[in-house]
């Protein structure tokens, strides 16, 4: 058993910190959690407020590459993603590896305790299976365990170039498993190694998985109780050519084939109709909303209160990885409302860290982690107070002062695995500099 008394903590069903709580950890579980008790001596002291582990519910891992290179200047989300297919073509199972370990040990800096990773880098770049199929998801896999986080690899089906159903080419080759039967063949071959790691489903797209097998695709997370995710309604481009082909936005097209409902998550949504909404909300489809990566794209702002109104549970992602800051998504879900709106006070506190912390990890099937509460899996993230950031700021306002660099402590399953605001076995800055050069064939002095 390990004991931490915080000076602030948030507890689960609170709308804001408690002072002097005592936590008590065994097994990597909470066992104890009492209220307004002073820290005894054989306990830990946590200076600053404590929060419970946060969920990035979307990365792409191999995006991380892409940070700073792709900002100077304009172009569209579509001549993006040519640089990013650029990036994909040259990993393999041994540089996804390096890239991706450290890319989840800069996200346990930030406090964030549990990944989704949408992975649609299955094969070479020919798109010819490995001698192991799934060895690129095994990469990701055995990443996070050397990051110390937990992962649900998003095993993503990806079988078509555009809506109209155009074959894969290019560096597109390697996310192709020929049709969803493939896809299904090959990811029930996969074994993830270690209890930290789970597998989930995604849909990357209308575009990507043809509507009559949409539902083949749904049909295996259902019949493994797995989540489902899958990008939604990105680009206006992507609603035309939908509406164009059948009749239908994204949205319709997945309830069509029974894609939606409490186990999927959304990715985006971001220009999506009132009927929409509806749809989503009723059949009590989650969204994951990723601001950072919106804003960086040029995508919009979705219509996040409408969302969460609606019946939608709000979760968040860093996605294209230009920033990795779990406070940033939170404040910014909303910021950018008050952007669109020209009004201040959609969201409170307490429905940002939902959304950062136990709705994130609900989307991606840990249940029993993202709170502080008995029972729960023992995730702690203690946040500075005494920072040029956050100093003087009440702790229930720290979620709209802090930043990942205010991180101190992060615990997952009782593990410590940042301390002091340095990661405990990965020389971050060091591994970042080193693979996302090797991302591009460059040298590391």
């Amino acid at each position: 058993m390990t004991r931490w008394h915080a000076a602030y903590a948030w507890l689960d069903g609170r709308t804001g910190p408690d002072p002097d709580v005592l936590i008590e950890v065994t097994d990597g579980r909470f066992t104890t959690i009492d209220v307004g008790v002073p820290a005894p001596p054989d306990a830990t002291r946590l200076a600053g407020l404590v929060l419970p582990g946060l969920a990035n519910t979307h990365s792409h891992a191999f995006h991380r590459a892409l940070r700073g290179r792709t900002h100077t200047g304009g172009g569209t989300f579509w001549t993006w993603r040519e640089r990013m297919y650029d990036v994909a073509t040259r990993l393999d199972p041994d540089s996804y590896l390096a890239l991706a370990r450290a890319t989840y040990a800069e996200m346990a800096l930030a406090g964030i305790t549990c990944v989704g990773e949408f992975h649609y880098l299955h094969h070479a770049p020919d798109g010819r299976p490995y001698a192991d199929p799934n060895a690129m998801g095994a990469a990701l896999v055995e990443a996070a365990a050397q990051a110390g986080v937990r992962l649900t690899l998003l095993d993503t089906c990806y079988l078509t170039a555009t809506v109209d159903g155009k074959p894969l080419a290019g560096p597109q080759l390697r996310f192709g498993d020929g049709d969803a039967a493939g896809w299904a063949a090959r990811v029930d071959a996969f074994r993830p190694a270690g209890d930290h790691a789970r597998l989930g489903a995604a849909i990357h797209s209308v575009r990507a998985v043809p509507a009559a097998q949409l539902g083949d695709v749904a049909g295996w997370a259902a019949a493994h109780d797995a989540p489902l995710h899958a990008h939604l309604s990105e680009q206006p481009a992507e609603n035309e050519a939908c509406l164009a082909y059948h009749g239908t936005t994204p949205t319709g097209l997945l309830a069509g084939a029974g894609a939606l409902g409490p186990r999927t998550t959304a990715v985006h949504a971001t220009h999506i109709t009132r009927a929409d909404l509806t749809t989503l909300g009723g059949s009590g489809t989650g969204v994951c909303l990723c601001p950072t990566t919106e804003r960086d794209l040029a995508d919009g702002i979705g219509p996040a209160r409408a969302i969460a109104d609606a019946g939608s549970p709000l979760s968040l992602g860093s996605d294209s990885h230009a920033v990795i800051d779990p406070f940033e998504e939170a404040r910014a879900v909303e910021l950018d409302e008050r952007l669109r709106t020209r009004r201040r006070g959609h969201f409170g506190a307490g429905e940002l860290l939902r959304a950062a912390g136990p709705a994130g990890h609900r989307a991606l099937g840990w249940t029993d982690a993202g709170r502080i509460a008995v029972g729960a899996r023992a995730d702690l993230v203690a946040v500075r107070l005494d920072s040029v950031r956050t100093a003087g700021v009440e702790p229930v306002g720290a979620l709209f002062a802090a930043t990942a660099a205010d991180v101190d402590l992060v615990l997952v399953d009782g593990a410590v695995v940042v301390r002091d605001g340095r990661h405990v076995r990965v020389d971050v800055p060091a591994e970042l500099a080193r693979s996302v050069a090797n991302s591009y064939g460059e040298d590391v002095a």
